[in-house]
């Protein structure tokens, strides 16, 4: 029993130690970004790799999503006789909820696990103490331009998502089942207001700051964990690590903004 308590009690501390790491490299970051010089290359060279890059993904995922919702929310208002409020319902699910999730969890998978292992293999190779020796600040040279990029790719990534999606449940609705078009366009414009758009932005703009935060820090505090002395190993571990972490973190902070905003 006391044994069981210990490791409980170690690996609680383990949770706070890194939340404070990352709490303070968002800090660091932050200020950093508001300091001269401002190098947007770096920055642009990222949102390429994180959001262009992720751009055929967010593509297939929108238009496949957007086809299961039609399908699925069609034999759910059909038994209802309902089913003029297809696109409302198509429309309000991916707006609010659907698209800024899936897109961050499509970002983690693509952008985010590649993050983690770069920074990782960039600490074990002491290619980040070599930019400290050279009084180069790695945590602006490295974490704060994903983190920027971040914040900027996720928004338009969502808003690509979004469009794709909805017209994925047009198609299934109006081309494949006979929905009136009228019907369809009107209940999304009818339905659609104001607050759901903004609730939908703030969402992906905290998702996509939340996920490269989280990914840049398990890689670049690579060396303080347990994996950190386990070479290619323990880049794949941290790799890991950052992929779920980032993943629930998206999930339950969904949850939190979507209370919090209704």
């Amino acid at each position: 029993m006391q044994n069981f308590l210990e490791r409980i009690g170690e690996r609680t501390l383990g949770i706070l130690e890194e939340t404070g790491r990352t709490t303070s490299l968002l800090v660091v970051v932050l200020f950093h970004m508001l300091q001269p010089p401002y190098r947007l290359y770096p920055i642009v060279r990222q949102i390429y790799f994180i959001g262009a890059r992720s751009l055929t993904l967010i593509l297939f995922s929108g238009l496949t999503i957007g086809m299961v919702l039609g399908l699925q929310f069609y034999n759910i208002l059909e038994r209802f006789g309902a089913v003029d409020l297809l696109g409302s319902g198509v429309a309000l699910s991916v707006i609010r909820e659907l698209g800024p999730v899936m897109t961050a969890l499509m970002v983690v998978g693509r952008a985010g696990s590649s993050i983690t292992a770069e920074l990782g293999i960039m600490r074990i190779t002491e290619q980040v103490d070599a930019l400290e020796c050279m009084a180069i600040s790695p945590d602006k040279y490295l974490v704060a331009p994903k983190v920027v990029a971040g914040l900027i790719s996720v928004p338009l990534l969502t808003s690509i998502f979004d469009f794709v999606a909805m017209f994925g449940g047009y198609f299934v609705g109006v081309v494949m089942f006979g929905v009136a078009e009228g019907s369809y366009m009107n209940g999304m414009i009818d339905a659609v207001q104001w607050e759901d758009v903004r609730l939908g932005l703030v969402k992906s703009i905290i998702f996509g700051g939340l996920v490269t935060l989280i990914c840049c820090a398990k890689g670049f505090y690579m060396h303080l964990s347990k994996a950190g002395s386990q070479g290619a190993e323990g880049v794949s571990h941290v790799t890991t690590d950052a992929v779920v972490l980032s993943s629930i973190s998206v999930l339950f902070s969904d949850f939190l903004i979507g209370a919090l905003m209704q």
